[in-house]
């Protein structure tokens, strides 16, 4: 080999071992099914639901049974989901997601909007 090959076939080598990193490190950063599904919202209601109920919000299943109703994360903002869930189910005292509680203004917000 001419020290052109060994130049190109280098550089080859290198690009290949980039993409496989890159891909390798973009896999890693991905949420399994598992991971995503153990993710839940809870919202507490400020009036209870009559009778358990379940309803699709944001293409989730939620379920409500008394004052507690929570469903899987989105992947919406959590004021959207709050607010879906506010339409849905009626004024909520709280709302947590796997980050932590809302703050009294963020409540406030959902509660306007819905």
């Amino acid at each position: 080999m001419n020290s052109a090959s060994i130049r190109n076939f280098s550089r080859s080598l290198v690009i290949a071992a980039l993409a496989f990193t890159a891909t390798a490190g973009s896999f890693a950063l991905t949420v399994s099914p598992a991971q995503a599904a153990s993710q839940r919202y809870t919202a507490k209601l400020t009036t209870a639901v009559e009778a358990p109920t379940k309803k699709v919000v944001n293409g989730v299943l939620w379920n409500c049974a008394g004052d507690t109703c929570s469903g899987a994360v989105d992947g919406a903002r959590p004021l959207n989901t709050c607010i879906k869930v506010a339409k849905t189910f009626g004024q909520v005292s709280s709302f947590a997601t796997p980050k932590g509680e809302f703050s009294a203004e963020e409540l406030q917000s959902c509660n306007a909007a819905a």
